[in-house]
This record gives structure tokens, C-alpha cells and sequence, in this order.
């Protein structure tokens, strides 16, 4: 007889906004939102890929759309995850002077940190805007598909400027709490990293 296989833990938990009010429900609701167009998004570019795969292998040639469509699905994948990495505390982060500080220090470096890169990404979203803008004008076409290009780029001023204003409720969070929050609703700290045998 087989000993019962243990369920696994998911290692994200299901988002909880840490924000009051009719802005938590907001929150969670865009986060569901990310949720549901990553995993669409990914889908749909694995299911592109092993399509046309399977149309070289079988016919010799792929679909001569599928690389657009590929490239379609990475802006929109990269530009929709930024928000959702702003809002589970998933950034890169270089921590080791910053978790040498004391919790106040820690806690005011998070706030000029969290302020200045929504402020970053609110000026990358202007600017990608005004690419959006210049792109529009010259009216170029994707080759294949023959819609306007202007549309593929339209998710960078979107996720540059959800990815702005999550900082800055990170901000607001961080002032208004006496922990140290990396998201709204992520404490800083580590995880115990340790396995059971």
C-alpha cells in the first residue's frame, strides 16, 4: 500500500489588500484583474508557440503570424507584470545595507524608495506615451496582422502607471503603518526557508 501523498501549500497566497475601504475592494479587484490577464497571456503564448511547432513539423511551414502574435503577448506579459510584482513585494530588491538598519531607518528608506520609483514610473509612463503618440502618427502596420503597431505598445503607459500608483500606496501604507510594508500588503522580512524531511 501507498503512504497518502500530502497536499501542497501554494506559496502565493490569495492577495489580500492591506488599503481601507472602497480602495482595498479596488485593489483587490485590479489584482484579480493582473491575475487573470497574466495567466491568459501565458497561455496563449504557449499555445501559439506549440501550434505553430506543430504546424512546421506536420505541413513544413509555421503560421507566418505567430511571431507577431509572440511579440504581442511579451509586451503585454511584461508591462500587465509589473503592477502585479509591484503588488506582492516581487521586485529584485538589494537588500543588504537596507536590512542592516534599524526598523525606523528601514521604514523611512522604504518610503523615499517606494516615492521615488512611483515617481520613475510615472515619467516612463508619460514618455511611453508620447511614443504610443509618435508611433501613431507615422501610422506603420504589423506586416502580418495589418493592424496599427501603436495598439501592442499600449499596455507600457498602462502597467508603467498602475505600477506607479501601487508605489505610492506603498508609500501611503508604510506612513500610515507601524510596520514596514514592501506592497501594500506584504510585511518586509524573510520567509523560513527550512524543509521538513
Amino acid at each position: 500500500m501507498s503512504e497518502p501523498i500530502p497536499e501542497l501549500e501554494d506559496d502565493i497566497p490569495t492577495y489580500t489588500s492591506g488599503l481601507p475601504g472602497i480602495l482595498g475592494v479596488i485593489d483587490e479587484w485590479i489584482a484579480r484583474g493582473e491575475s487573470v490577464m497574466l495567466a491568459a497571456g501565458v497561455l496563449l503564448m504557449a499555445l501559439n508557440t506549440c501550434a505553430n511547432v506543430i504546424a512546421r513539423f506536420i505541413f513544413g511551414e509555421g503560421f507566418f503570424f505567430s511571431g507577431e502574435i509572440n511579440r504581442i503577448l511579451i509586451i503585454f506579459i511584461t508591462f500587465a507584470g509589473i503592477g502585479y510584482a509591484a503588488r506582492h513585494g516581487r521586485h529584485i530588491r538589494m537588500s543588504a545595507l537596507y536590512d542592516s538598519l534599524p526598523a525606523k531607518l528601514r521604514k523611512l528608506l522604504m518610503i523615499l524608495i517606494a516615492l521615488f520609483t512611483a515617481s520613475v514610473m510615472f515619467f516612463l509612463a508619460y514618455h511611453s506615451y508620447e511614443y504610443i503618440e509618435t508611433l501613431y502618427s507615422r501610422g506603420r502596420i504589423l506586416p502580418a496582422l495589418g493592424f496599427k503597431i501603436w495598439w501592442i505598445y499600449v499596455w507600457a503607459p498602462i502597467g508603467f502607471a498602475v505600477t506607479g500608483i501601487q508605489y505610492l500606496l506603498t508609500a501611503v501604507k508604510n506612513i500610515t503603518s507601524p510596520d514596514v510594508y514592501l506592497s501594500t500588503g506584504v510585511v518586509d522580512g524573510y520567509a523560513d526557508t527550512e524543509t521538513e524531511v
